[in-house]
Parts: structure tokens; C-alpha cells; sequence
């Protein structure tokens, strides 16, 4: 992290750059925790280049007169309310004096900052309605921040620095994704603050695909997670999951089989029959993908990710992709979206990995990994394997754990923590993806069988080319 000296300098630099940019003019919108952005522009020179008007419209019958009435006030209802009356605005008084050579531009920002008694959670939402060049129609930039950092001085400032950065990337990085989220952070200490949503909307960017930024965010490092809903737009997890039960199956689906989407239904079913029935109604299925499982070398093979969310959400699923790689961590996740039970299925074949030393990175090893899967009412819903070198086919009832584990497992089975699935196909055991990739290579027909058809076409990119088992 930069120090506070060069953080100031560089946010003023920035400022200062943007004041003397005569082509953007527009007007400020903070509202939760001052006037943080607008300020920087105020501190540097030439402010009057760049600043329109500020505002913050703190009292609630204040806000509601000038944007109307919202459900919840820190929302992106809000912002967009925001950024529609004061993009309007600037542009009815000033379009006529100064639109033919200016692109105009509203910044608006809706914040809960830490108050008197306040253990969170703190967040934002920003979001830009700018021109993409004189007299053109709007396009908009939203984003939403969670504040990591427990102390208010510290996020106001970090509001105002990330304000700046925003301006700065979209007026001079956005032709490059990696540089324009870079630029963003840029000069931020990212344990402080998570970004886990952003979008580009409006003229300029109807063939856009917000996709590639969702995962530009998770390889960054700038948020954890990213979620896409079944008809392939991106949502901000806080929002898709907020109090919904969850089923979460963790994979690389290449290829997507017919295994899967069985494991999957099973497990929603044993799931939702200990619901009650308000509970029933509000469940997310999804197919989770850890960015390691993208990598190809050193770079995310993009194609491949998009093939992959597209044929999942043809067969109706929600995915998200993060950059965990340890299950007790994906836990742990969740339970910053929901309190809701969830339930992550597995194979036996990846329980036994479980118990790995491997995925035990905690000074407690396994027994501590362990103990933070089942925090909040998470349990592991686990299906039938077959083990071919025996012939065994094993249940989560007859799994034998490694003999140091054996009472822990027996334990976690006893207690409910580890819930046994009823098996479905078992034909499907006798093909793992791996086989499956092998056959399409092979030019064997019988893959299709394995593959459900709305997962042919991108199978069938397998011939050839490397993939995940």
C-alpha cells in the first residue's frame, strides 16, 4: 500500500488531470459519507474545469423530493435515481450553452459508513451516467464497494480516493479491462475495501460483454466471487443470495455432464425436503468454478470460461466463479451472502480429498479446516462413487476415512454434518469426465450419451485441445 503522502499525491494528480480536461464537465452526488469525492477535485487546481455542481442530499425527505421514493436508500435503485436526475439536469442547463463540445458527465455515490454502534456491514454504490463523446446519448458505469475497514475516517477516504480512480479509468483506461480495473484500485490498500459488481451500460456498449469485467474483478483479487444468473447477465452475489437457501456444486465442468446435473437434483431434492416451505421457494442452485480451473499456464482462457457459463446457464444454472481453492473458505463465503442452510455436494471421490493434508492451510490442519465447513448451518451432501480398481461402490454410509480420521468422520456422519444422497443413474459412474474427454478426443460417439445436449457444442471444442478433468 502506498503511503498516505504519495496516496494524496497521486490522487491529486489525478484530480488535477481531469480539472484540465476540457472535453468532461459534470456535476457530484454523494450521499453516507460527505462530499469525499468532489473534494479532491475542490483541493486540486482548475476545479472549476471540471465541477459543475456538488450536492449531498442527506436528510431522507431531502433525497426523496429530489431523486423520489426508494425501498432502501444505499441500493442501486437509488443510485440510478440519483445519476438520472442529475445527468438530466446538467444537460437541460448546460446542454445548450456548452453540449457541443463537451461530454458531460454525473457521478453519483450512495454510502453506509460505520456509525455510533455500528458493526457493519458498510458499503456503496457508485456509478458514473456519462458521454462517450459530445451530444451523444448517456452510457453508465455502476459498481458496488464493500468497506472492509472498521473505522469511518478511513472509509470516507477511501470512498473519495476510489471516487477519483473511477473518473480517471473511465475517461482515459477503458479501451483496456486490466488497466481500467487496476486503475481503480489503484493506490488502495485492497484488505480495506471488495469490489463485487460492475457494469457498463447504455450507448457504446450494447455488444459489451460485463462478463469478462466479473472476472477481470476475481482475478485481480479485487472480490472474491462473481455470479452469473441462468440468462448470463452478471449479478452482485450480496443480492442473488441474500437470504436464500443454497445447494453449491464446486467443479471445473469440462466437460458439463450428465453426472453433474443428476448429482445436482438429488441433492436439491434431499436438500429441500428439510425446509420448510417458505424456504423451498427461495433455493439457488449453483455450479461454482475456482479460477485455477480457468488457468491455462498463466492466463484464464476466457473462450473456454464464456463456453462454460454459457452451456450451464442453457441448462438453467446459476454459476459463479471465485479464486478459492480450499472448501472451508468457500463456506465462509457463503455465509456473507446468506444465513440460510446451505448444502455443498460432493462426490466420495472429493470427500476423500478432504481429508488430505493438502487442503488443510490452517495452523489447526484438517480438524480446524473441518471445523469451519459446518459453520452456520453448512453441511456436505454427499453422492455414491464407484471405485473401479475394486468395483466398490461406495455410499457416504459404507466411506471408510483415513484410519487417524476415522472418529472425526464418524462423528461429522453422526451429527448430521455429512448428509448420505440416494444415487440416481449409476450407469454415470462408470464414465468420469476424464474418460468422457478421452472418448470425445477418440472420435467415440458414445460421449453424447455422457453429455446433456445443450453441453454438445462446447464438448465437441475438446477434440484436440487440452482441458480439466
Amino acid at each position: 500500500m502506498a503511503s498516505d503522502y504519495t496516496q494524496a499525491a497521486a490522487t491529486q494528480e489525478k484530480a488535477f488531470c481531469i480539472n484540465m480536461d476540457k472535453s468532461v464537465y459534470g456535476s457530484f452526488a454523494e450521499i453516507g459519507a460527505g462530499q469525499e469525492t468532489a473534494n479532491w477535485f475542490f483541493r486540486s487546481s482548475g476545479a472549476a474545469g471540471t465541477v459543475a455542481k456538488t450536492i449531498s442530499a442527506y436528510d431522507m425527505t431531502v433525497s426523496d423530493s429530489l431523486y423520489g421514493p426508494v425501498r432502501r436508500y444505499v441500493s442501486e435503485e437509488r443510485l440510478q435515481q440519483m445519476m438520472d436526475y442529475e445527468f438530466r439536469q446538467l444537460v437541460d442547463r448546460l446542454g445548450e450553452k456548452r453540449g457541443k463540445d463537451t461530454c458531460f458527465f454525473a457521478y453519483a455515490n450512495t454510502c453506509k459508513c460505520k456509525g455510533y454502534r455500528d458493526n457493519g456491514p458498510w458499503m456503496a454504490w457508485i456509478g458514473v451516467r456519462f458521454q462517450l463523446k459530445p451530444g451523444a446519448p448517456p452510457s453508465d458505469f455502476v459498481m458496488h464497494v464493500r468497506l472492509l475497514v472498521p473505522d469511518h475516517d478511513l472509509q470516507m477516504r477511501l470512498l473519495g480516493i476510489l471516487g477519483v480512480n473511477v473518473l480517471h479509468s473511465l475517461f482515459y483506461k477503458r479501451e483496456h479491462m486490466d488497466e481500467f480495473v487496476a486503475g481503480i484500485s489503484n493506490n488502495l490498500d485492497p484488505a480495506s475495501f471488495e469490489i463485487d459488481f460492475m457494469r457498463f451500460s447504455g450507448h457504446g456498449f450494447g455488444m459489451f460483454d460485463n462478463r469478462f469485467l466479473a472476472l477481470q474483478l476475481v482475478q485481480s483479487g479485487l472480490c472474491e466471487a462473481t455470479v452469473f444468473r441462468p440468462d448470463g447477465s452478471v449479478a452482485q452475489p450480496a443480492d442473488l443470495l441474500y437470504k436464500r437457501p443454497i445447494v453449491l456444486m464446486r467443479g471445473s465442468f469440462t466437460p458439463i455432464c450428465n453426472i453433474h446435473m443428476e448429482m445436482m437434483e438429488s441433492v436439491h431434492k434431499k436438500f429441500v425436503a428439510g425446509l420448510s416451505e417458505e424456504q423451498r421457494g427461495r433455493v439457488a442452485d449453483i455450479c461454482e468454478i475456482s479460477l485455477s480451473n480457468l488457468l491455462r499456464g498463466s492466463a484464464v482462457d476466457l473462450v473456454a470460461f464464456l463456453d462454460r457459463v454459457e452451456a450451464l446457464a442453457a441448462l438453467g444454472k446459476t454459476v459463479m466463479v471465485t479464486n478459492i481453492a480450499h472448501f472451508h473458505r468457500m463456506s465462509t463465503l457463503l455465509k456473507k451472502y446468506t444465513k440460510e442452510p446451505v448444502a455443498i455436494a460432493l462426490s466420495i471421490g472429493l470427500l476423500n480429498e478432504l481429508f488430505k493434508d493438502k487442503w488443510a492451510d490452517s495452523t489447526g490442519g484438517i480438524l480446524s479446516s473441518m471445523g469451519h465447513i459446518f459453520v452456520n448451518n453448512t453441511k456436505l451432501y454427499v453422492t455414491p462413487w464407484l471405485n473401479r480398481t475394486t468395483g466398490e461402490f461406495v455410499t457416504a454410509g459404507t466411506y471408510r476415512a483415513p484410519e487417524k480420521y476415522h472418529y472425526l468422520y464418524r462423528h461429522l456422519q453422526q451429527s448430521g454434518e455429512i448428509v448420505e444422497v440416494p444415487y440416481f443413474n449409476q450407469k454415470l459412474l462408470f464414465k468420469t469426465p476424464r474418460d468422457i474427454t478421452a472418448m470425445i478426443r477418440a472420435g467415440n460417439e458414445e460421449w453424447k450419451e455422457y453429455v446433456p445436449q445443450a453441453a454438445h457444442r462446447l464438448a465437441e471444442h475438446l477434440k484436440g485441445g487440452s482441458a480439466d478433468a
